[in-house]
């Protein structure tokens, strides 16, 4: 057997082979004679070629390619999986579902992994080549992994996929119209150019399909209110003018409604014990690990416990799940910025983790598997580790041009932010009083409640905005700003609602979904009680039904509908369905004008 310039060559006569493979005679009748091989667990994987040596013959069957894999079956690989539903989900299962939204509303999005579809073993091969992997760090998936999370984005070595999250698509598909791996994977094998377009959960379908394909087990998750914390700090800046709207341009870092990556399974043997099981790696092109856009694998029992000094990039995927969000209000004063924080929040990131459960179309929440419960004996002391190897900068703003402006409350450098004991009682609702239809008003309100005894006279300021998933403002479409008086335990409502056509013109311009966002700040006057508070909300458009007969005959035709009522109180323009059915038909669009 060859392996790019290494051989193996094994004898049915000899014992076991010392590389771990073995060979036996099965039956040896007349002119037939029958091997049987079994490789070793720990054998390089990839394509080999297999030939016959009969005295001075030496026989290449017509077939002779040998895919070699990972194997969840076998104990002694690496990638052993013991639990057989598990196997079926997270090794087998061609379909499922990603998770995104935002964190009050979680939809799931189906996705054709199609890991055993033409073309796509070969497009693995062809990635495991292009990696450049040394031979004996491809029977490691601890490598294998990492290697596949820079080569599913084309960022540095002209890989699967292009990222982009500009809302205009024109010169390729947009992310919002794949369905599936399979069209990605096979386009790029065939044109070896990287795809248009991909975001978080394209990355991370595409990335479960090359690892379920390679037999490593995997998974999708999906955070939501994901930190992208770029000085690796714990802490994400959000910038707020005085009527609550958010600065895009001020801050660094950013927290995106969700984001996809992937885990996947293995022992850890590079690492101290304790380790195996489930490893975050992400293959969306965010920050750089030792020079190239790829991440992981990091173990889950290392970001819960706060190790973050262990590999790959626990750091960053730390702070994904656990950053603290400190608000900032920028005022002008006699022409410069002036910055003041109003709060922090520490309980808002990393929320809902979430996959598909094993065996049914049902989310799982694996939160628990990520960090210990908010507020928790367990997760302060994992937050205090995690803080000793993290760098937390003092409590200034970081923002784009602070650094001349004057300030007001710059602590010096606390380890471990908390948020403040409020001494009125201060608390904020968001709510929305009907779905949020295009096409229609949204009818938000912000519930301000006190419960303190006393009267207190609250500045309360609101705003709504649009916003990609990424954070990213794309419009602001109104506020309210006002003075109410609360006496004691008691609560006021303050509407804020947006007519149809401040949003309309946006929602038809950018390509991407987008979302609602409300912020709200709260100050009680003559105390130092600020408060802010900020959800997202999804637009809701009508379902799809699917009709299809219970069975269906081979080598019958069948026939299925596909009905879309449009129940909102506007026209849709530009409609397209995109379908497409595993082992069936490739993806098919049909424009419906």
């Amino acid at each position: 057997m060859k392996v790019r310039g290494t051989m193996m060559s094994l004898n049915p006569r000899h014992e076991k082979d010392v590389s771990g493979w073995q060979i036996s005679i099965v039956k040896n009748r007349g002119k037939e004679c029958l091997l049987s091989v079994t490789s070793s667990p720990s054998a390089p994987v990839g394509k080999y070629t297999l030939n016959v040596k009969t005295g001075t013959n030496i026989y290449k069957p017509e077939n002779d390619a040998v895919y070699l894999l990972f194997n969840p079956w076998c104990e002694d690989d690496v990638v052993f999986l013991a639990d057989e539903a598990q196997r079926k989900e997270y090794v087998l299962n061609d379909t499922g579902c990603i998770y995104v939204g935002s964190a009050y509303s979680i939809r799931s999005r189906p996705w054709n992994f199609g890991q055993f579809e033409e073309l796509i073993l070969d497009t693995c091969m062809y990635l495991l080549d292009k990696s450049k992997l040394k031979l004996s760090n491809r029977k490691d998936p601890v490598f294998v992994s990492r290697a596949m999370s820079a080569l599913v984005n084309s960022n540095d070595d002209s890989g699967v996929l292009l990222g982009n999250w500009s809302g205009n698509y024109n010169s390729g598909t947009s992310p919002m119209d794949w369905i599936g791996s399979v069209a990605i994977l096979q386009q790029y094998y065939k044109t070896k150019k990287p795809v248009c377009y991909g975001q978080c959960w394209v990355f991370a379908g595409v990335l479960t399909t090359v690892m379920r394909c390679l037999g490593i087990p995997s998974r999708c998750v999906s955070n939501f209110n994901s930190a992208h914390d770029t000085e690796e700090n714990l802490r994400v800046d959000i910038y707020l003018n005085e009527f609550g709207e958010k600065l895009n341009r001020m801050s660094f870092d950013s927290i995106w409604n969700f984001h996809v990556w992937n885990d996947v399974w293995m022992k850890r043997k590079d690492l101290p014990e304790g380790f195996d099981g489930w490893q975050a790696i992400d293959s969306t092109p965010q920050e750089q690990s030792q020079g190239i856009f790829q991440c992981g694998p990091c173990p889950l029992k290392a970001i819960r416990e706060g190790d973050v000094y262990l590999p790959f990039d626990s750091k960053f995927v730390y702070a994904e799940v656990n950053a603290d969000k400190v608000y900032w209000v920028v005022k002008k004063v006699n022409g410069k910025d002036k910055y003041t924080r109003i709060s922090t929040e520490t309980q808002g990131i990393g929320m809902n983790i979430s996959t598909k459960a094993v065996g049914q179309d049902k989310r799982e929440d694996i939160t628990a598997q990520y960090k210990f419960p908010e507020g928790s004996k367990e997760e302060r002391r994992a937050m205090q580790k995690a803080s000793s190897f993290i760098h937390p900068l003092g409590m200034t703003p970081r923002a784009s041009f602070s650094s001349s402006g004057p300030m007001d409350e710059v602590a010096s450098k606390p380890r471990v932010l908390h948020e403040k004991v409020s001494k009125t009682g201060l608390q904020l609702e968001i709510t929305n009083k009907a779905a949020l239809y295009p096409g229609s008003p949204l009818e938000l309100a912000i519930m301000v409640k006190t419960s303190a005894p006393g009267s207190w006279t609250i500045n309360l300021a609101g705003s709504c905005q649009l916003q990609s998933y990424t954070g990213k403002v794309e419009a602001s479409l109104g506020y309210v700003k006002e003075t109410i008086k609360l006496e004691g335990k008691s609560e006021m409502q303050v509407p804020l609602k947006i007519a149809a056509d401040a949003y309309m013109k946006t929602l038809a311009s950018v390509e991407d979904e987008v979302l609602v966002h409300i912020t709200a700040i709260a100050e009680v006057q003559g105390m130092d009680d600020k408060l802010t508070k900020e959800t997202t909300m999804s637009f809701e458009y009508p379902p799809i039904t699917v009709q299809m007969p219970e069975t269906a005959k081979l080598n019958k035709e069948f026939t299925c509908a596909f009905i879309f009522k449009n129940k909102l109180n506007i026209p849709l323009d530009n409609c397209k369905l995109l379908v497409e059915g595993l082992g069936l038909f490739k993806m098919a669009t049909f424009d419906e004008g």
